[in-house]
């Protein structure tokens, strides 16, 4: 078990890093504003969440003027594409590994003894 869960993603443990990955998974890129609006974070923990991810190689920063008005946007890298996958697979397979035991703990208190099938 425990070598399972060390090869979970530390940096995912933080819910607007785990929604930015999310969302970058599925979303070829997208701007600061929707991805903003989409997690309901503010700027400031938005903006150093992101910088957090793109030291870590995770995350790519476009910024382009769109006519007069500055627009941000980020995409996945195949590096951040790769650890969010493992993060997710060592995720699955903890809960795979925990299901026998609360499955056993759960008939447990739901059956009387003897009616267990």
């Amino acid at each position: 078990m425990k070598q399972i869960i060390d090869h979970i993603n530390k940096c995912f443990e933080n819910r607007t890093r785990l929604g930015i990955m999310a969302s970058l998974m599925v979303n070829d890129s997208i701007d600061f504003k929707a991805l903003k609006l989409l997690l309901g974070s503010s700027d400031g923990n938005l903006s150093s969440n992101i910088s957090t991810l793109e030291q870590l190689g995770y995350v790519k920063v476009k910024k382009r003027f769109i006519g007069k008005s500055s627009n941000t946007s980020y995409s996945i890298t195949n590096v951040g594409r790769k650890a969010f996958q493992n993060h997710l697979a060592a995720l699955e397979e903890l809960i795979r590994g925990l299901l026998p035991m609360i499955r056993k703990r759960y008939k447990a208190r739901c059956c009387p003894r003897g009616t267990r099938q």
